[in-house]
């Protein structure tokens, strides 16, 4: 009953795959699988291929069949996909759906799966890459931002701005005042010792030098008469 089965599968599967299915022996195959993903990094790249392998135990489909997941060979090695890492991935994947088709012809199946679980594995981690790319982005313009806005103020940076203003404008307005004093008092010391000719007058100190001179020359005069005589 089992090997009945298989060969009707096998049948099917021909003319679902005509160009993507070769046969190992009777009773296993292998099955090419072309991945449809965007390589973002080479547009026209090669999109990834992928190799399943399958082997009918003698109670299949009774019986899950033997899988095994394979790159062609020479094949290039994408950027999102080690099939060396991931083949326990996938494989892990086809699980639940060998468990629902028991009793049942159930490859096509499983290739559509694989082909499913392998697209989404690189649409995460392209998903992945883009976030980094831009976090580094965002982390790299808020960097720059920082020299035009300058740093946050706080209730506490502010106060403590404000005391040293404060300080600072006390002692450039005591320098200030001090500076009009000295100024002040240079200009009077400079107004006392050049006083007019009639402020002279006014405080009785106009003449009184010459005067002076004057009278001791006429005492002297008179003095040196009264001794030749």
């Amino acid at each position: 009953m089992g090997r009945e089965e298989q060969i009707e599968e096998r049948e099917v599967l021909d003319s679902i795959f005509p160009d993507e299915i070769q046969d190992i022996s009777d009773t296993e195959y292998r099955v090419t699988i072309v991945l449809d993903v965007t390589n973002e990094d080479d547009e026209e790249a090669e999109p990834p291929t992928i190799i399943l392998g399958v082997q009918y135990p003698d109670n299949y489909p009774d019986e899950a069949p033997r899988l095994d997941i394979t790159t062609p060979p020479n094949a290039p090695k994408h950027a999102n996909l080690d099939i060396q890492t991931d083949k326990a991935r996938l494989l892990d994947a086809l699980a639940p759906t060998i468990d629902e088709n028991l009793g049942m012809a159930m490859v096509f199946t499983l290739v559509s799966t694989l082909k499913d679980s392998a697209e989404l594995l690189i649409a995460e981690r392209q998903a992945a890459q883009r976030a980094v790319v831009e976090m580094e982005a965002q982390a790299a313009e808020a960097e720059e931002n920082k020299k035009f806005h300058g740093t946050a103020v706080t209730r506490e940076s502010f106060l403590s701005w404000r005391e040293g203003f404060m300080r600072e404008m006390e002692e450039a307005e005591k320098r200030a005042v001090e500076e009009k004093e000295a100024e002040t008092k240079g200009k009077k010391g400079k107004e006392e010792k050049k006083l007019s000719g009639r402020q002279l007058w006014e405080r009785g100190l106009a003449g009184k030098g010459e005067e002076d001179d004057e009278g001791a020359d006429v005492a002297e005069g008179v003095e040196r008469l009264k001794v030749e005589a």
